[in-house]
C-alpha cells in the first residue's frame, strides 16, 4: 500500500496531498487522516484520479459531504476523493433539475422551492450530496431518491481512458432501501430529478415543518443520522429503545437521549468508541430480539467492519 500511494501521489503531482485529516470532513468530527487525498474540481482532475488507480490499484473512498462516514482513528489507507467545483452546478429546467454530484441536498431543496418546483422538499433535511444520495438511495418523510430520479451519470475510475460519465436509469443504478448497485470507484457526477411547478409558499411551508420536526425530533452535535436501517415493519430506534439502550455509553460514543437510532461522538472523541458502541448496539439487539440490525453509516478503515 505505501509503494501504491507513492506512485499514485507521483503521478497525481499536485492535484493529491499527504496524510489530510477526514474527520474534520465527517459529520461525525472523529477519525483518522486519508494517505492520499485530491479535490477533484473537473473532469480532468477526475481523468487524472482514474489514470492514477488504474496504475496502482490503490483503494478509493468518496467523501461527499460525510453525513454517512465514520473513519477509523488509524484513517483510510487509500485514497480519498472530494468532489467540487464544476460538479456543485445546478440547472432548472420546466420538468425538473439538474444537479453536480458535490451540490447539497438542503441547497438543491431551498433553491428548487424558491423556483416554484415541487417534489424535493423532503431532501431538506438530508445533510449529505446529490451523489451521496444516490449512491445509497437517501430518504426521509416518506420519500427517497428513487421517487424522483430520472437518471444520474457515473463516472468510472476503473473505465477505458477518456470514456464519458455513464448515463444510468433508476433500474441500472438498483437502487434499494439506502442502497445502490455502485461501487466505491464509481462516482455520481451529475443527477437529475425529476419536478413539478407548484405553489412556492406551500412548498416553503412544508421546508419550514420538515425543519421544525427535525429540530425537535432528532438530536444535534456529532453524529451521522441514523445509525441502522430499518427493519421490515417495524424501527431500528424502537427496538434499541426497547432493548433499553436509549443514553447508552461506550467511551466517548453514545446512544442519543433525544432517538436511539442516533449515536453521537463527544468533541474529543473516538471513532473506535462509536464503533464499539455499533456492535454493542447490535449484539443486543439480536440477543432481546432476534432481529440483525444493518448499519447505514459507512465504516472506513476498520479491520473488523462492524457490516
Amino acid at each position: 500500500m505505501p509503494d501504491a500511494c507513492s506512485t499514485a501521489a507521483a503521478l497525481l503531482g499536485p492535484r493529491a496531498r499527504r496524510h489530510v485529516p477526514l474527520g474534520p470532513l465527517t459529520t461525525y468530527r472523529v477519525g483518522g487522516a486519508a494517505s492520499l487525498f485530491v479535490e477533484a474540481l473537473d473532469r480532468e482532475d477526475l481523468e487524472a484520479v482514474a489514470a492514477a488507480v488504474r496504475a496502482t490499484d490503490i483503494p478509493v473512498l468518496v467523501v461527499g459531504r460525510g453525513s454517512n462516514l465514520l473513519v477509523a482513528d488509524e484513517g483510510f489507507p487509500g485514497l480519498a476523493v472530494v468532489l467540487g467545483g464544476a460538479f456543485a452546478a445546478i440547472e432548472l429546467d420546466d420538468g425538473g433539475v439538474r444537479a453536480g454530484g458535490a451540490v447539497a441536498l438542503p441547497v438543491l431543496a431551498r433553491r428548487c422551492t424558491a423556483e416554484g418546483m415541487r417534489g424535493l422538499e423532503w431532501a431538506v433535511g438530508v445533510p449529505g450530496t446529490v451523489g451521496g444520495a444516490v449512491r445509497m438511495n437517501a430518504g426521509g418523510h416518506g420519500a427517497d431518491v428513487a421517487g424522483c430520479l430520472r437518471g444520474a451519470a457515473v463516472f468510472d475510475l476503473e473505465g477505458m481512458p477518456g470514456a464519458q460519465p455513464g448515463w444510468r436509469t433508476p433500474a441500472e443504478l438498483a437502487l434499494g432501501y439506502r442502497s445502490s448497485g455502485l461501487g466505491p470507484r464509481q462516482i455520481v457526477v451529475e443527477a437529475v430529478f425529476v419536478l413539478a411547478p407548484g405553489s412556492r409558499a406551500e412548498g416553503e411551508a412544508q421546508l419550514a415543518e420538515i425543519v421544525r420536526w427535525r429540530r425537535a425530533n432528532q438530536p444535534g452535535g456529532a453524529n451521522a443520522g441514523s445509525v441502522f436501517a430499518n427493519p421490515p415493519g417495524d424501527s431500528a430506534g424502537r427496538l434499541i429503545e426497547a432493548a433499553g439502550l436509549k443514553g447508552h455509553r461506550r467511551g466517548s460514543a453514545f446512544v442519543s437521549p433525544r432517538h436511539a437510532n442516533f449515536f453521537q461522538a463527544d468533541q474529543v472523541g473516538s471513532a473506535g468508541d462509536v464503533a464499539a458502541l455499533i456492535d454493542e448496539v447490535r449484539t443486543a439487539v439480536a440477543e432481546c430480539f432476534g432481529v440483525e440490525l444493518v448499519p447505514e453509516v459507512r465504516l472506513v478503515g476498520f479491520e473488523q467492519p462492524s457490516s
